[in-house]
């Protein structure tokens, strides 16, 4: 699949889509709290995607039964909410969304704290983040995709984090997942020359022990081997001929 360069009214539409979904992602952090089902998490998400006259990216995308992926401590993605997992002190969550509005896709992901944590979580959710920004910094027009893959894998790495690698960001735009796929770690190669027009979501999945994860009996949820916590930061992009412009996050871009 060839990647496709956006036109301006797409980038209108693509930008709408990212707006909303930092307001789902926004109200979602807001509710969370021990005793909280991964399910009500799920009900909420997708009452707040509707409400904005959006449909939810994820649900049944090829058989994913839910609107938010909700993934607790070792799930590294793709946790089926439940009305029998309960959220307790300490743990932390990852939240992965989507949302379509007017046919365009965003996704983005954050892991949050659920009470009072540890340093090291803190300090997993933090650096997992910052991957993030270290790997955009290379997303301009003229440098290569894999740029963005060596910063932010180069960065986790020489903190002491595992980086996941069998899974990976994506082009995206009028479908979820569009070419081309974007590693969270060094390659042997340059990849594609990025343009300006391109959207891309980039997401670090970091883990405190190895890199290496396996996928459970329902077949979507994905745990860290070592059963060590993950983390999950992810927004849309648009490459420009300047700065990127972060989609889903208009506020707090700092790292």
């Amino acid at each position: 699949m060839p990647i496709t360069v956006k036109s301006a009214r797409e980038i209108e539409l693509m930008t709408e889509a990212g707006r909303i979904l930092e307001i789902v992602h926004d109200e979602l952090a807001k509710a969370l709290h021990p005793g909280m089902t991964t399910k009500a998490i799920d009900k909420l998400g997708e009452e707040i995607i509707r409400s904005y006259g959006c449909i939810p990216s994820f649900l049944n995308y090829s058989g994913y039964p839910a609107s938010i992926c909700v993934s607790v401590n070792d799930e590294v993605v793709h946790g089926i909410p439940s009305e029998h997992r309960f959220l307790r002190d300490g743990d932390i969550v990852s939240l992965d969304a989507g949302v379509i509005y007017k046919g365009y896709h965003s996704d983005a992901a954050r892991t949050h704290a659920v009470g009072q944590i540890s340093e090291e979580a803190k300090k997993l959710i933090q650096v997992t983040r910052e991957c993030f920004f270290e790997g955009i910094k290379y997303a301009k027009e003229g440098n290569h995709l894999f740029d963005i893959s060596g910063a932010i894998g180069r960065y986790a790495e020489s903190r002491g984090y595992g980086v996941v690698r069998d899974l990976c960001g994506h082009g995206i735009g009028t479908a979820l997942h569009e070419a081309p796929e974007i590693p969270n770690y060094e390659m042997d190669r340059k990849g594609v020359k990025l343009k300006a027009g391109m959207t891309l979501a980039v997401e670090p999945m970091i883990n405190i022990g190895t890199w290496e994860v396996d996928w459970m009996p329902d077949e979507w949820t994905v745990v860290t081997r070592d059963h060590s916590l993950s983390a999950h930061y992810e927004n849309t992009i648009l490459i420009t001929e300047g700065e990127p412009k972060i989609l889903s996050l208009t506020k707090d871009t700092s790292i």
